[in-house]
């Protein structure tokens, strides 16, 4: 049996202003356990304000985010921090893998960090490698790898200790057409394999097509939510 069945990241009538600007106005959305969702709209929209108060990283003025029934936004920073390692993975727009590391450190620092036995964390990091095709890479280090092959290190960084929920900031941006749409094959694949949620904050239409659910933000609030057939 699945372990994130049920776990909805879920948030509550949302707002965020920094100073004088209003980033998000009431925000409310679910997200079910294995679904896969762009989160688009302009610059300044509030689609990144919004995808860091899902994680955690900001905690909204008003409003609450849960994931399943645990209290994200009104944890403390330390509990935060410990639901971002231990249910979430990230993947960034320009990977943000430690270059001094070979692939396989990269992807087993999540687990490290948890304290998880380091046979065990390598074990798991090297498994997910293979499954992204990256089989033999292992001690390779991201300035020896392509940037579709750095990207699928992150995504298996991402997804290493079984996440709940993946968050996704332009995945692409920094990627050609072609490798980026390679890169949304693979993390498509790889989250719903692997059960997880996926959230993706993305400008690009044909990212955004690559997810089964369109979210659009416009001036803060929720401007257009509808489920559709994602590209396979």
């Amino acid at each position: 049996m699945n372990h994130n069945a049920g776990r909805t990241l879920s948030a509550h009538s949302i707002s965020k202003s920094f100073g004088d600007v209003h980033a998000l106005d009431g925000v409310s959305i679910d997200i079910p356990a294995g679904q896969s969702v762009s989160i688009m709209g302009p610059s300044g929209s509030g689609k990144s304000t919004l995808l860091h108060c899902l994680a955690g990283i900001l905690r909204p003025d008003a409003g609450d985010v849960t994931l399943g029934d645990e209290p994200v936004s009104l944890s403390s920073d330390a509990a935060r921090s410990r639901i971002r390692l231990e249910r979430m993975g990230f993947v960034f727009q320009d990977g943000q893998l430690l270059p001094e590391l070979p692939a396989i450190e990269n992807v087993a620092l999540p687990l490290l960090l948890l304290g998880r036995p380091r046979a065990e964390a390598f074990g798991r990091a090297a498994d997910w490698l293979a499954r992204l095709g990256l089989g033999g890479l292992e001690q390779r280090r991201p300035g020896q790898l392509s940037g579709g092959q750095e990207h699928r290190v992150a995504i298996a960084r991402a997804l290493v200790g079984n996440p709940a929920v993946v968050m996704a900031d332009e995945p692409t941006g920094a990627l050609d057409q072609a490798t980026g749409a390679e890169v949304m094959r693979v993390l498509t694949a790889a989250t719903r394999d692997a059960g997880a949620s996926l959230v993706v904050v993305t400008h690009d239409t044909t990212v955004a097509a690559w997810c089964e659910r369109h979210v659009q933000i416009v001036d803060g609030r929720l401007f257009a939510d509808h489920t559709v057939a994602a590209v396979a």
